[in-house]
């Protein structure tokens, strides 16, 4: 069931800001982890962390794509103009896209780099990629210019929904924001 206010179910919003806590978390730890001078221990605990959000992120999105091909989003509010929905639509998919290719990318880069994702390793996955010098520095080149899209287009995802929120207050915003005790979803 929708809330009163039009907007997302419950459960998507709640995919929503779980993956947008885990994205915001783990690209900044992705550029950090590989910054010259960090101390190795604190580099080693952001690779962990970083290759094992990567793999939840990969689930998630998964599951998110699933629950978005079976309940549509809502309508956009009518006034809309026709730019904003196409680029709101453009962002979403660019979105989405990311979301897939970056995890992808990044289990590419380390197992075909010989290097071990330990969520994975510990339910004993198997790799589903050759050991290949090649193929890892192809995917970390993706995964590189993958995270430098992933933040532009997240930019302009939040810089559009607080231009909705903010400025415009046309309900654009209020449509995914989290669900709140006292609100059904």
């Amino acid at each position: 069931m929708r809330d009163a206010t039009n907007g997302y179910r419950t459960p998507a919003r709640l995919l929503h800001w779980g993956m947008a806590i885990l994205v915001f978390a783990t690209v900044p730890a992705g550029f950090v982890m590989v910054q010259e001078g960090l101390d190795r221990a604190t580099q080693n605990a952001l690779f962990i962390f970083h290759k094992n959000v990567g793999v939840l992120l990969l689930l998630l999105i998964l599951v998110r794509l699933a629950y978005r091909a079976t309940h549509p989003a809502p309508p956009l509010p009518p006034g809309l103009p026709r730019w904003q929905a196409l680029a709101a639509r453009g962002t979403h998919v660019a979105l989405y896209a990311l979301l897939l290719v970056m995890p992808i990318a990044g289990y590419v880069r380390v197992r075909a780099g010989g290097f071990p994702i330990e969520a994975l390793d510990a339910m004993g996955a198997p790799s589903l990629v050759p050991r290949s010098d090649a193929l890892a520095e192809v995917a970390k080149t993706v995964h590189f210019y993958g995270a430098l899209a992933i933040a532009a287009v997240i930019a302009l995802h939040v810089g559009a929904a607080l231009q909705h929120g903010i400025v415009r207050k046309d309900g654009v915003f209020s449509r995914m924001w989290p669900p709140v005790a006292g609100r059904r979803g």
